[in-house]
């Protein structure tokens, strides 16, 4: 089956587009990626994005409006997909939408908002479009994220030592996969969310991220203002947990600085970094991880990088592009899979990585243009995945 993934993360930047065969075979899957793309957002829509996120105050005609620009912005993401990775010929449509909020009280996800109308992708490929796939897991308790943990386990399942696979968008998340134990998965915090946030507004506007690193790499972390943010309860959570920018947004910077006067804004971004690498080198610490394999926006961000590898020194880091998965395609891809799952009736969440009660089958399907025909039944979940041209690695007993 060949598969279209949309996704925007928490930048909310644009959409990444990624396509990919599948073949279930027994309990491993097998996987041939076909290449991705990048959909930036018309500013317009970017603009409107920010103005209804958390903190800010919103409408519901605003949410409409949003709910129908996304979606129009995943269609032209999926034709382009469709025509540049597919060369026409694609038999799903997965979107993960844009998450608008994340509704969470003491430590519980009591809802997940993601817009995109999914219409929208139908009516112009007209494919059947898999969406809405994380509210499933937060009706059996879960936290419905990070669901991109399937995908981690399958991939690194087999693999030597104690691997996890971190993904740094706007927040970063990691999955654990330890032998003989279930998968862990949780947000560890903040990755360039804050980042971005402070690049902002220093700069009036006028820059989206710190490009290359290259403001914290000329700054100096204040311990004043790192140890104030490490204040922060959210970090002594036990996983399964999740978090986003409900939490770790501008005001939240503001008033740590109040707290913590930081004048140079090069050492702002020097301790956001530094933030980044503490929280994420504790969780790797707390679960023995010897292996991380690194993926998303993050990834390309060389100061953050070396922060990283400084606060873990006996851990190898990599790329998920060296398990031949293009770090800024993973999460495309692996909804891409989770679509492929829902269609063939096999769960796509992780209890032990979510919380929730028992594993559920995400997401809400939309018809294409024909009548929808979906695969027999499958009644082997995949216990392992398979990239093409990558050697195979094999599977753990146990």
């Amino acid at each position: 089956m060949r598969v279209i993934g949309l996704m925007s993360g928490t930048s909310y930047d644009g959409i990444e587009a990624a396509a990919a065969e599948f073949d279930l075979s027994g309990d491993t899957l097998r996987m041939r990626p076909l290449g991705r793309l990048s959909h930036p957002y018309p500013e317009r829509l970017r603009t409107q994005i920010a103005a209804a996120l958390p903190p800010a105050p919103t409408t519901t005609e605003a949410i409409c409006v949003l709910d129908t620009g996304i979606g129009q912005a995943f269609a032209e993401a999926g034709v382009r997909a469709l025509a540049e990775l597919c060369d026409g010929h694609a038999d799903l449509v997965v979107s993960h939408g844009q998450t608008m909020h994340h509704w969470v009280e003491a430590g519980v996800v009591r809802g997940t908002l993601q817009l995109g109308q999914p219409a929208w992708i139908a009516e112009a490929t007209g494919l059947p479009v898999v969406a809405d796939l994380r509210s499933r897991d937060v009706a059996a308790g879960g936290q419905g994220a990070p669901l991109v943990a399937l995908f981690d386990a399958l991939l690194l399942r087999g693999l030597p030592g104690v691997p996890a696979a971190l993904n740094l968008g706007g927040i970063a998340n990691i999955t654990v996969v330890a032998p003989d134990a279930d998968p862990l998965a949780f947000d560890t915090g903040p990755a360039n969310a804050l980042l971005d946030a402070a690049v902002r507004h220093f700069s009036g506007g006028a820059e989206e991220y710190d490009r290359d690193g290259r403001g914290a790499a000329a700054g100096q972390v204040n311990p004043v203002l790192l140890r104030r943010l490490l204040d922060e309860p959210y970090y002594q959570l036990p996983g399964p947990k999740s978090t986003g920018k409900e939490l770790f947004h501008l005001p939240y910077l503001l008033a740590a600085l109040a707290a913590a006067p930081t004048p140079d804004p090069r050492d702002v971004l020097a301790t956001l970094t530094r933030l980044t690498a503490v929280t994420v080198a504790g969780a790797c610490r707390d679960h023995g991880v010897t292996r991380l394999v690194v993926s998303g926006g993050g990834a390309h961000n060389p100061t953050l990088m070396r922060m990283i590898a400084d606060e873990l020194p006996d851990v190898h880091l990599s790329s998920s592009d060296d398990l031949g998965v293009a770090s800024d395609a993973k999460e495309a891809l692996a909804f891409a899979l989770l679509g492929y799952l829902t269609v063939h009736g096999l769960p796509g969440a992780l209890p032990s990585g979510t919380g929730a009660r028992h594993a559920s089958v995400l997401g809400s399907i939309t018809p294409g243009r024909q009548p929808l025909r979906l695969p027999d039944p499958v009644g082997t979940a995949p216990h392992r995945l398979l990239i093409a041209g990558q050697p195979s690695v094999p599977p753990v007993a146990g």
